[in-house]
């Protein structure tokens, strides 16, 4: 089963990095951190990726090009009239890897969209290029193919990150506690499981695959969510980066099953 990975965008709010590489490539510790994201898919025996890129999409394809290079001992023989490369130990993923342009400012279902010719008309899993996991993939097919839907994403409650307040109508506090697990609310974590008929809910470039699509799945009750209660994180700014990188130079990375 492909694996489609939202890559494409700009990253705004993480422009201190995304200035110069594209926010999937973003790198926690050593690696980038959509090398983190397929790492946990390649765990659960799914390897072959399709990446869906745009702003500064040359940078994922060299990284990926280099990939052998970076990962292989290797000897260049220059000692006679034509270069010879020798590899010798070779450490790197079983991956095959499509990567296409779906083009500068593609809106996330028009990415989508864009990689059809590439899915041969299959169930295929989507995420996007910017979150980390510790989900249980396997479980999470299991749950999408248990429910006959067109669609399943999965769900993650985030906690508030404040103190919670009770005012009454004059402006009078009445209540205040300290945020609780209770006040979260559940959102998209991505990780997705979708037949290939979803598709046709998504008109084109402009179409944003959160709004109208998601809406329309919802409204035909052909969109299932599966609950995650584990570890969820997504690097939207620099704070995340330096939290992710934390958690993995201290041997602490939760999304780290492999």
């Amino acid at each position: 089963m492909k694996v489609v990975i939202l890559a494409g965008g700009r990253g705004t709010r993480i422009a201190e990095e995304s200035k110069l590489t594209p926010k999937p490539m973003i790198r926690i510790g050593e690696e980038p951190i959509l090398w983190h994201i397929m790492k946990e898919y390649s765990h659960y025996g799914f390897n072959e990726f399709i990446i869906c890129a745009g702003y500064k999409q040359q940078v994922i394809k060299e990284w990926f090009n280099n990939y052998m290079l970076y990962n292989s001992d290797i000897t260049f023989d220059f000692s006679e009239d034509e270069k010879k490369i020798i590899v010798h130990k070779k450490n790197y993923e079983p991956w095959k890897v499509t990567i296409v342009d779906t083009g500068l400012d593609t809106l996330t279902g028009g990415r989508i969209k864009r990689v059809k010719e590439y899915l041969n008309n299959e169930t295929f899993m989507m995420t996007y290029g910017d979150g980390v996991s510790d989900i249980d993939i396997k479980k999470l097919l299991e749950f999408h193919k248990s429910h006959g839907k067109l669609a399943t994403l999965t769900s993650y409650v985030i906690e508030q990150q404040k103190g919670v307040l009770k005012v009454d109508r004059h402006g009078t506090i009445k209540e205040f506690r300290e945020k609780n697990i209770i006040d979260g609310s559940l959102i998209n974590a991505g990780y997705m499981v979708l037949e290939p008929q979803v598709l046709d809910y998504i008109a084109g470039d402009e179409t944003v695959f959160e709004k109208e699509p998601l809406e329309k799945l919802v409204s035909d009750g052909q969109l299932a969510a599966y609950k995650h209660n584990g570890f969820w994180k997504c690097m939207d700014t620099m704070k995340d980066k330096e939290e992710l990188e934390s958690l993995w130079n201290s041997g602490q990375a939760k999304w780290k099953v492999w």
